[in-house]
């Protein structure tokens, strides 16, 4: 077999449980992919979203929903040795990428105010209108379990509200996009362990802030690597609790919550009380 056939095959096999089944449930769960989709898998070249472009890969040919892929690059302003990593492991994975370029690095180079927040949004807003272009009605990013529980806990640490990283998003900016994180269910110790097993070096940090960590699995000292950190010691507290962090969004009891806010309007648990 070609090596691309045994990376693909040990998805289905040896990471059947840790990476297929919970691809496919969050696919299924969340109802992210529908008959006649034209998904953009979005890829940055790093080991999640070419784990997300294998794995969309091997739903279309044995999934029972037709679809249609395109595998998207944005390069922001990647360094030579980068963009030619990312090209090298998408023959190596056989996966078919079509490469567009933009200019943002060289725009939020001179940013001092939060320029990863605006380096994000726009990167966001050039996939969308590539994506939209294409002719595609979603584009599909490559965050995982960890990246959710992540976002949980920093927006109640840091910012004061319970929020997450949802699996399906309408676009607000984009009229009939939708982004999708097929991703969801899958734990990024097993996507590691995947990379491992197959030898594969994806680029981690291409930022032109931080090009110094250019592979590896951890980055530097953001406040989501704040969280990584703090999610590994509760798990050496007990195995189960980021499942139960997860399951927390999903299992939210409103009678007991103090107050919420919906399509902009607050509403505090007092409004009904004495009704």
């Amino acid at each position: 077999m070609e090596k691309y056939q045994v990376i693909e095959r040990s998805i289905i096999t040896k990471y059947r449980k840790g990476i297929w089944k919970r691809f496919v449930t969050g696919v299924n769960d969340y109802k992210l992919i529908q008959e006649g989709d034209k998904i953009a898998v979005c890829i940055s070249g790093g080991k999640d979203s070419m784990l997300l472009a294998k794995c969309m890969q091997e739903l279309q040919k044995h999934g029972k929903i037709h679809f249609d892929l395109i595998f998207m690059v944005m390069d922001p302003g990647y360094n030579d040795i980068n963009l030619q990593r990312l090209i090298n492991n998408a023959n190596i994975l056989n996966i078919p990428i079509q490469i567009f370029e933009t200019q943002i690095y060289d725009i939020v180079a001179d940013i001092d105010e939060s320029p990863c927040y605006l380096c994000a949004r726009m990167r966001r807003g050039y996939l969308y209108k590539h994506a939209q272009d294409l002719g595609c009605n979603k584009i599909a990013l490559g965050h995982h379990f960890d990246d959710v529980i992540e976002t949980i806990l920093m927006s109640m640490l840091y910012a004061g509200e319970i929020k997450t990283m949802m699996p399906k998003l309408h676009s607000t900016n984009f009229q009939g996009m939708e982004l999708i994180r097929p991703m969801y269910m899958v734990k990024e110790a097993d996507i590691i362990a995947w990379k491992r097993y197959n030898e594969l070096e994806f680029i981690q940090c291409a930022c032109r802030l931080t090009e110094n960590c250019v592979l590896g699995d951890n980055g530097g000292g953001s406040k989501r690597e704040e969280m990584k950190a703090l999610i590994k010691k509760f798990r050496q507290t007990n195995e189960n609790i980021d499942v139960n962090i997860f399951a927390s969004v999903h299992n939210i009891n409103l009678e007991t919550v103090i107050g919420y806010r919906e399509n902009k309007a607050r509403h505090n648990f007092l409004d009904n009380y004495d009704l």
